[in-house]
């Protein structure tokens, strides 16, 4: 089994995905430079956090448009599981692999902060350690994290059951006190239609030791390693 994690210009979260995947969860890890592109064949690939060309334009948008993101996409046809971490998440946006897309904040700061998610489905390749309804701690680090549908999806934009995570209080519960960037429906984990890719706003990586304050995030490395080797034992692939 075998990982890679993309570098782009201004990531800064890709080593700490790195550690998680690899001396944390035990996983072969790459880290590709997003110029090389993907060379190799990989069970799994992570779009790391940070601020990849600047954020000028908009999060993500002039790396969505990379060439490694053609590698990507393949391999999300190919059903391999790709999971993008916040500004990885807004690349996956940019890129079309998700619905939706993670704008400016309601209120247009950076926040850098504890929250809780509440896990809206737990029979996904990066959920399926948890229980539905479960409750999480992750913390989060964005300016433009708040999650907005697709105008064409408003009033149902999880209508293929592609809402994997919404922000919530310590009990679960959906308030204005508890969405912190003010994303729509307090949406803030979507999944493809095929369910094999995620783009999440909070940080899991930075959630998988004691020692940072939770280990609630490790779960979702956890969940996808555990998926593919499920797939492996079956005779098959990773796909979702």
């Amino acid at each position: 089994m075998r990982f890679a994690v993309v570098q782009f210009g201004g990531s800064n979260c890709d080593r700490d995905a790195s550690y998680v995947l690899s001396e944390i969860c035990g996983i072969d890890t790459d880290l590709v430079w997003y110029k090389d592109g993907l060379t190799r064949e990989y069970d799994a690939v992570i779009l790391p956090g940070g601020f990849s060309y600047g954020d000028y334009l908009r999060a993500g948008a002039i790396a969505a448009r990379t060439p490694v993101m053609d590698d990507v996409r393949r391999l999300a046809r190919d059903g391999r599981l790709v999971l993008g971490i916040c500004n990885g998440a807004q690349i996956l946006a940019e890129s079309g692999l998700v619905t939706g897309i993670f704008t400016i904040n309601a209120y247009p700061k950076f926040i850098c902060r504890w929250t809780h998610l509440r896990v809206e489905r737990a029979d996904t390749p990066f959920t399926g350690l948890y229980t539905q309804g479960d409750v999480i701690r992750i913390p989060i680090a964005h300016q433009e994290g708040r999650y907005v549908p697709s105008p064409r999806a408003v009033g149902d934009p999880a209508g293929t059951g592609c809402v994997a995570f919404r922000f919530c209080n310590e009990n679960g519960e959906l308030s204005s006190e508890s969405n912190p960037n003010g994303s729509y429906d307090h949406i803030t984990g979507m999944l493809s239609p095929e369910g094999n890719v995620l783009a999440m706003m909070p940080h899991p990586e930075r959630a998988s030791e004691s020692v940072l304050g939770s280990e609630d995030g490790r779960l979702i490395f956890l969940s996808m390693i555990r998926h593919i080797e499920r797939e492996t034992e079956n005779g098959g692939d990773n796909r979702a």
